[in-house]
């Protein structure tokens, strides 16, 4: 770690804490050379992949879009904003540990089905309508047959 008074090289650590909102390392450091103290945090640090849309293009994970695209399933539905806050949250956990460094958009609109269908049925309906751009009744009528079915 270099000192941010006189750019040395070598610094000592003197302490070493978890942070208050224990999301972080505090570590106090002294300059080896200046002697001047300075804290440091050591924080982890986790990327969304990217999102390949069915196009071929590819862009930057968006939690607006995706609370976005839930909200409008949701629209008019008695559910929680504590409930959609964990559904975003659950949906962001599954693409941060894959470990990937792209994920297709496909991949993504499942993980959001998965979780409408375990919020609210008519939702669930909702988007599986336009995402999976329904043509006819008959395929209605099996998006509402599967989830009307008892989960395995």
């Amino acid at each position: 770690m270099k000192c941010p008074f006189c750019h040395h090289d070598d610094t000592q650590v003197l302490d070493t804490r978890v942070s208050e909102v224990d999301d972080a390392i505090r570590r106090r450091r002294r300059c080896v050379q200046c002697d001047k103290r300075f804290t440091t945090y050591e924080r982890i640090e986790l990327s969304m992949p990217f999102i390949v849309k069915k196009n071929g293009s590819r862009s930057e994970y968006d939690s607006s879009k995706l609370r976005g695209s839930l909200m409008l399933a949701l629209r008019k539905r008695p559910v929680a904003a504590d409930a959609i806050d964990r559904a975003v949250a659950t949906i962001e956990e599954k693409l941060l540990t894959s470990g990937r460094r792209e994920v297709d958009s496909v991949h993504v609109g499942e993980l959001v089905m998965q979780e409408l269908q375990r919020l609210d049925k008519i939702a669930y309906i909702r988007f599986a309508s336009v995402y999976k751009n329904f043509e006819d009744l008959a395929e209605f009528q099996e998006a509402i047959a599967e989830v009307g079915q008892p989960r395995k």
